[in-house]
């Protein structure tokens, strides 16, 4: 395992209950390839958690912030992000990609005091390429999430990493992640939600995507309160032996290698 090219999850928390609680954490992802080193939705705790880290992160080295969507549990601690990394506007630099509802919605979670300590912002729209140092990626299709978001799509020197974030299931979702080698799917409900106005996946809708898509290995995250009594490294054994493809329950804390 390398030490040096690694996505480290911070947090595996998803939905009202678990967040609140705090029962998994919400300190997102953070991404480190050929120096690059990239957080990913980070949200409510996100610098406690990269403190806490082992080794621990020093978020003043962060490059650059990804927000797939401008939801609390992924957003909130970017303020706090930005402002370490560039040293409270003293060593201005980094870059922040966010879809254009994390800065022009009606309720923008970026400051705009902040804005300026950054060299770039860019607004991420669906299924476009982009670059940041050493890391290319692209997003997805648009997600139904009620607000602008798309999953992203890392390439690590040929080998795609997924990361299939808040959607409500739809028939392209599956058709839309086909290609990545580990698909890393936020998976909030064991059934399916009580309620149609909730934009999340469940478990079925997983299993449903991983028979279209045929990663070579799933990593399920973002846990709700049905998904924890469920025990996911339970569900994620008997997913291996159903479908053959190896599947992991993320805890917090876990270092993936790149």
């Amino acid at each position: 395992m390398s030490d040096q090219n690694y996505l480290k999850f911070l947090g595996t928390a998803g939905g009202r209950w678990v967040v609140s609680r705090q029962q998994r954490a919400t300190g997102g992802l953070f991404l480190q390839y050929e120096g690059t080193r990239i957080h990913i939705d980070p949200g409510p705790g996100a610098l406690v958690r990269c403190t806490q880290a082992d080794p621990p992160i020093d978020a003043s080295n962060t490059e650059a912030i990804i927000l797939t969507h401008a939801h609390i549990d992924h957003s909130n601690d970017v303020n706090i992000i930005i402002d370490a990394m560039t040293a409270g506007g003293f060593n201005r630099g980094g870059t922040l990609f966010a879809p254009k509802d994390c800065l022009d919605g009606p309720s923008p979670v970026v400051f705009s005091y902040l804005r300026k300590f950054l060299d770039e912002i860019i607004h991420l729209e669906a299924s476009h390429s982009y670059k940041f140092g050493n890391v290319p990626f692209k997003t997805s299709i648009p997600h139904n999430h009620g607000i602008d978001t798309f999953g992203v799509k890392f390439d690590f020197g040929g080998k795609e990493l997924a990361l299939l974030i808040d959607t409500r299931y739809f028939e392209e979702l599956g058709e839309a992640y086909v290609g990545a080698d580990t698909l890393v799917i936020y998976v909030t409900f064991f059934d399916t939600p009580p309620h149609p106005k909730i934009l999340h996946l469940s478990l079925h809708d997983a299993k449903a995507i991983i028979e279209r898509a045929k990663p070579k290995r799933v990593i399920l995250t973002h846990f709700g309160t049905t998904m924890l009594e469920n025990d996911p490294e339970r569900i994620a054994s008997e997913m291996t032996q159903a479908s053959g493809i190896e599947t992991i329950a993320a805890v917090d804390g876990l270092q993936l290698a790149l």
